[in-house]
């Protein structure tokens, strides 16, 4: 299918001042703006994240400090630089929602910060040259939890990863995250340019050490010498996002075309509540990007886990539970009254007591919210979406909350069933009997272990028993669970939560 339609006007630079008076756009001076960015991982969420902000930050400092646009850097695809080269790295941010009746809003703004886009796959030397180069000041990534090539239960770079060992064989053409990260800074120190700050953007618990013990991990390797000029001289600072930024559809193409009455190839959409605390330690300054909305702090763990422990881990409980029962988006399963009920419960028993103090915050205001963000009927967010990933996600979302609680030796019977849910997920076919791909980087390591939970369960009997060994078979992929399924607590309640799921289906479960 085409990306724009034949003979309609396209988005560029030269059609800016033919847009509609409420569409907001680019009012610096997009030709004098340099890249001082640069963000690997070009998907949705950075450009209605970071860039979103950036390009705050540019027009309130009055369009004077024009050293912060963006290279945004696609690791494996082409897909969005094919899309958004021809319009010159513009493209539509879309923020939606839906008023007190229920009718839909959005609010659109034309992002202009986007300068360049670089596919690494294609030429890899050319990303390592713009970590290199001398403008550059920040490379931010936003690469997903899998991206950093580490196991994640104990969080250590997976040394035997095949594309960790492929970049330290190949410095001139590296695969991962990590591997460019080092090989463009090994580039830089041997120019002789400066430290810069490497700012992770991903859900992980204090992401900034994570990538920073991964990059020191990997550079040792390579040079020791290396490895203490960068752990000296370069930044790392944690950071929480919260943003939700659904999928781009082809109708959403469409409606963003009549809001600006001309096409974008790859328009982002999002909800209007936007989240960012980031630590204040860069290496070689910053945008102003409190003005567009970012909280700078001294520490950003305690906000770390609030947004994993409730945003992220609700949200990982709800798709598993919805994917199963045939919920296809966040705003239907928000309708199902016991889920609803199930997820408010989750929070607010279970979750809630195990955050860190957080003053000035209202937790009761904070769950309400989140909730009611949930609900939002414009955003349409694909259940399966969310789900994606899990072997990735649970240790952090799930599994620390639970951690948590096994450590005051407190009830985890609602998290269990979160953790049954992914489980139950894994079989590849809902209740309705229709089949879906289960897209995760253990994938198939996966299936072999639910093959064998599923003998297992044969071989023990029907009922409890049958749960009890198949839990115990899943559980014990030390990937993902670590020493937790070595806890008969915590493997007795996700057997029972899972013998409720398979007996009685989602909506049994959870009345």
């Amino acid at each position: 299918m085409e990306l724009v339609a034949a003979g309609v006007q396209r988005l560029a630079p030269e059609c800016l001042a033919a847009l509609p008076l409420d569409v907001a756009r680019p009012t610096y001076d997009r030709n004098a703006l340099r890249v001082g960015i640069v963000h690997l991982g070009l998907g949705a969420f950075a450009r209605a994240h970071l860039a979103a902000v950036n390009e705050a930050a540019l027009h309130a400092g009055g369009g004077e400090d024009l050293a912060w646009g963006i290279c945004g850097v696609s690791l494996r695809q082409a897909d969005t630089r094919d899309a958004l080269a021809p319009q010159a790295g513009l493209y539509t941010l879309a923020l939606r929602s839906a008023d007190a009746t229920g009718r839909e809003q959005q609010q659109v703004t034309v992002i202009g910060c986007l300068l360049e886009m670089l596919v690494a796959p294609e030429d890899p030397q050319a990303v390592l040259a713009r970590i290199a180069h001398a403008d550059t000041r920040i490379v931010s990534v936003t690469v997903t939890e899998k991206g950093y090539c580490h196991d994640p239960a104990s969080g250590r770079l997976n040394l035997q990863h095949p594309d960790i060992v492929h970049d330290l064989a190949q410095a001139q053409a590296p695969r991962s995250t990590i591997g460019f990260l080092v090989r463009g800074l090994q580039q830089r120190r041997a120019a002789g340019q400066g430290p810069i700050t490497l700012m992770s953007l991903d859900n992980l618990p204090s992401n900034g050490h994570l990538l920073r013990g991964m990059v020191l991990a990997f550079a040792r390797q390579v040079d020791p010498a290396l490895a203490t000029w960068i752990e000296t001289l370069c930044a790392f600072p944690c950071s929480m996002v919260d943003r939700i930024v659904p999928r781009t559809t082809d109708r959403d193409r469409c409606d963003v075309a009549r809001a600006l009455g001309m096409d974008d190839a790859w328009p982002v959409l999002g909800e209007p509540y936007l989240e960012w605390v980031v630590e204040d330690q860069f290496a070689a300054g910053r945008p102003d990007w409190a003005a567009g909305g970012a909280r700078f702090v001294a520490e950003a763990a305690p906000f770390e886990t609030l947004k994993l422990r409730t945003v992220n881990g609700v949200h990982s409980a709800l798709a598993y539970l919805s994917v199963m029962a045939g919920w296809a988006t966040v705003d239907e399963a928000m309708a199902q009254p016991a889920l609803k009920a199930y997820l408010a419960a989750l929070m607010q028993d279970e979750i809630v007591p195990t955050l860190p103090p957080l003053p000035g915050l209202d937790l009761a205001r904070y769950q309400q919210r989140l909730l009611q963000r949930f609900e939002n009927p414009a955003l349409k967010h694909q259940t399966r979406q969310i789900a994606m990933d899990g072997s990735q996600k649970l240790p952090q979302r799930l599994l620390d909350t639970v951690r948590a609680r096994l450590a005051t030796d407190s009830p985890i019977g609602k998290l269990a069933l979160a953790v049954a849910a992914w489980l139950h997920f894994l079989r590849g076919v809902d209740e309705a009997g229709l089949r879906y791909d289960i897209q995760d980087p253990m994938a198939a390591e996966l299936a072999q272990r639910y093959t064998q939970a599923e003998l297992a369960a044969e071989r023990s009997g029907p009922g409890p028993a049958a749960m009890l060994a198949w839990t115990e078979t899943l559980t014990s992929v030390a990937a993902v669970f670590g020493d937790l399924g070595d806890d008969p607590r915590f493997v007795r309640a996700v057997s029972q939560a899972a013998h409720a799921l398979r007996s009685q289906g989602v909506s049994g479960a959870l009345a």
